[in-house]
């Protein structure tokens, strides 16, 4: 069985319910839209893309393991394998 890895660090939310429910009342107001639509990102325009709460942060692993070194807290919490599982779990496999 082969493993996958991301193609960059990123860390996105799509599982929360907020952020599926306004995807979806967005995506619903451009379907019941009755004007016009001009080609190109006008739909954008139809639902404010402020109310979507789409969260996305990116560490590296170097990043990680300086944040392990400086933070007491998480030293006494992990050793520095655990903190570097910890991010290949939650920013490196899919």
């Amino acid at each position: 069985m082969s493993r996958s890895i991301k193609k960059s660090p990123v860390l996105t939310d799509h599982h929360t319910p907020g952020t599926r429910w306004s995807k979806w009342q967005a995506n619903k107001a451009v379907r019941r839209f009755r004007g016009d639509i001009q080609h190109g990102k006008w739909y954008r325009k139809l639902y404010c893309s402020w109310n979507i709460c789409d969260y996305r942060s990116f560490k590296t692993k170097q990043q990680a393991i300086h944040e392990w070194e400086t933070s007491r807290w998480l030293r006494d919490r992990l050793t520095q394998a655990e903190a570097i599982k910890d991010w290949e779990k939650l920013y490196k496999r899919k």
